[in-house]
C-alpha cells in the first residue's frame, strides 16, 4: 500500500514520464568534432581526425588562442585539404582545426551600393561595417536555362566602335582579349561610366593591388561609385581569396538582377580566376592536363559565367565583361580558347594597333559579338559589312602598299580602301573622356559608309 501511494503521488509518475520520453526524444545539436593539423605543404594543410564536407570552413587554432580560417577543397581517406584564407604564419604542428559552417552566404542589400569589400565581403573602405538584411549563396544553383529571357535589347557602352560595329545585348557576357599594356583598364573604365545601368559591380581578381585604389579614385570616381560595388582581390592575397572575390561579385550581381535591376558586371581578370584554381588544384595533387591547367579550372569557367546573363521573365540583367590576359599575345593560350567558346562573344585589343597610337585598340576583323544578329536591323548589319570588307581589302594589301608596289588604279575596290582608310581609322579611335551615344554613333556609321561611292564589285577581293 505504500508503495502504491508513492507511485500514485503527483509529480512521481517516473514509468509514465521514462515511456513519453523515450516515445518523443529530444533533439540535441550533433557535437562538434576536432582534428588535428598534421601536415602543411605550400599553401596546403592536412588535417585528421574529423570530418567535413567540401567547402566546409574550419578555425586552426594558433597556440596564443586566434584562429586562422580555412577552407575543405579536398580529402583523401580520413585526411582533408585545407586552404588558407590568410596568413598561416605561427601555425605549430598538432594546432586544432574545428569545423564551423558548411555553407558560406553572403550579406547581400542596397548597402552595398558604394562600398569597396574584400573577398570575403569584409569592408576595405574604413566606411564602417556592413549589416545587409538579406543572404546570397556564394556558390548559386544555375538557373534553368528555358526559364531565361533572350537577348533582345541594345547596350549602350557608351563606345563607338562597340556600339556601332560589335552591338552588345543587354544579357550578354562579352571577353576582353588583350595582352599586358594595350589599355583594357581604360577601356573598363569606360564602360563603367558610359554604360546605362543601374548598377554597376566590379571585381578585381588577382591583379595589382594599387590598380583597386586607382580604379575607384581616377575611373569610377565620386558620382561613379555611387552606383558602384568593388570587390577587390588583388595578386598578394591567397588564391582561395581569389576565386571567393569572383564568385562573391557574382553573387551581389545575381541580388540585384534578381530585384529588377539592369546591372553590369566588370571582371578583371577571368584568367586570373583561372590560375588561383590552379594554384588550388596543383596543390591538392590534381594532374594538370593542359599547359600546366588542371581539369577543375577548365570545369570552374562555364559555372562561373554562366551565372551571369539575363534573369527569369521580368527579373533584371547582368551585363559582364571579362577580361582575358592573353599571355605573351598568344591567342591560342588555352584559357583564351576556352572562354571564347564559353562566352557571346570577344574584343580583341591588338598590341599593334596600340603601338600605332590608336585607342582602344580593338581589332575590328578579329572581333565579334554574337547577339548582333539578334539586335541590329538589316541596315546596321549592311553598313558593319561594308566597313568590314572595306579595311580587311586594306589590311590583307597593306604590305604592297607600304612598299610602294601596288599601283593606283589596277583595282578601283582597292583604291577605295586606300582612300577611305583614314577615316575607317578615325572612325574607330575614340579619346577616354568622350563618351559616344548609340543613336550618335550609328549616325556616324552610316555617313561613314555612305560616303564610301563604291564601285559595284566592291564586295570582291582582288586575288
Amino acid at each position: 500500500m505504500e508503495t502504491e501511494a508513492v507511485s500514485s503521488a503527483p509529480g512521481r509518475d517516473w514509468a509514465g514520464r521514462l515511456r513519453a520520453r523515450s516515445s518523443n526524444p529530444p533533439i540535441l545539436p550533433r557535437p562538434a568534432v576536432e582534428g588535428k593539423l598534421t601536415r602543411i605543404v605550400g599553401l596546403t594543410l592536412e588535417a585528421v581526425g574529423c570530418s567535413a564536407a567540401i567547402g566546409t570552413r574550419c578555425a586552426v587554432m594558433n597556440p596564443d588562442g586566434s584562429a586562422i580560417e580555412a577552407e575543405v577543397v579536398g580529402f583523401a581517406g580520413e585526411r582533408l585539404y585545407l586552404m588558407p584564407t590568410e596568413s598561416i604564419q605561427g601555425l605549430v604542428p598538432g594546432a586544432r582545426v574545428l569545423p564551423k559552417s558548411r555553407v558560406y552566404r553572403v550579406p547581400v542589400d542596397d548597402s552595398l551600393l558604394g562600398r569597396i569589400l574584400d573577398g570575403r565581403g569584409e569592408p576595405l573602405d574604413g566606411r564602417g561595417e556592413l549589416l545587409p538584411r538579406s543572404t546570397y549563396p556564394l556558390q548559386a544553383e544555375p538557373l534553368n536555362p528555358l526559364k531565361r529571357s533572350p537577348i533582345r535589347e541594345t547596350l549602350d557602352v557608351g563606345i563607338r566602335s562597340i556600339n556601332a560595329l560589335l552591338s552588345v545585348g543587354r544579357g550578354q557576357r562579352l571577353g576582353l582579349f588583350a595582352g599586358s599594356g594595350v589599355g583594357k583598364s581604360v577601356l573598363l573604365g569606360m564602360m563603367t561610366r558610359y554604360t546605362q545601368a543601374d548598377v554597376v559591380v566590379v571585381g578585381l581578381i588577382g591583379e595589382r593591388g594599387r590598380e583597386v585604389k586607382e580604379f575607384v579614385e581616377d575611373i569610377l570616381g565620386d558620382s561613379g561609385m555611387q552606383r558602384a560595388v568593388v570587390v577587390a582581390a588583388p595578386a598578394d592575397t591567397s588564391p582561395l581569396m581569389r576565386l571567393h572575390g569572383a564568385m562573391l561579385a557574382h553573387s551581389i550581381a545575381e541580388y540585384f538582377r534578381d530585384n529588377g535591376r539592369k546591372v553590369l558586371l566588370l571582371m578583371d581578370s577571368l584568367t586570373r580566376f583561372a590560375q588561383a584554381q590552379r594554384e588550388i588544384g596543383l596543390a591538392i595533387g590534381e594532374v594538370p592536363a593542359t599547359k600546366g591547367y588542371p581539369p577543375s579550372v577548365f570545369a570552374r569557367l562555364p559555372q562561373l559565367v554562366e551565372r551571369a546573363g539575363n534573369g527569369e521573365h521580368n527579373a533584371g540583367s547582368i551585363t559582364a565583361f571579362y577580361t582575358v590576359l592573353v599571355e605573351g599575345d598568344d591567342h591560342a593560350d588555352p584559357i583564351a580558347d576556352a572562354a571564347r567558346a564559353i562566352l557571346d562573344g570577344h574584343i580583341v585589343l591588338s598590341r599593334e594597333i596600340a603601338e600605332s597610337g590608336q585607342y582602344p585598340a580593338i581589332d575590328v576583323q578579329a572581333s565579334v559579338s554574337r547577339a548582333m544578329p539578334a539586335i541590329a536591323d538589316a541596315q546596321q548589319l549592311a553598313w558593319v559589312g561594308e566597313f568590314r570588307r572595306l579595311q580587311a581589302l586594306y589590311q590583307s594589301n597593306r604590305d604592297l602598299i607600304s612598299v610602294g608596289a601596288y599601283q593606283a588604279g589596277a583595282n578601283p575596290q582597292l583604291d577605295a580602301a586606300v582612300q577611305h582608310y583614314p577615316a575607317l581609322q578615325a572612325f574607330l579611335a575614340q579619346d577616354m573622356h568622350d563618351p559616344q551615344d548609340l543613336p550618335g554613333s550609328l549616325q556616324q556609321l552610316a555617313q561613314l559608309v555612305g560616303s564610301f561611292h563604291l564601285p559595284d564589285n566592291a564586295g570582291q577581293s582582288d586575288e
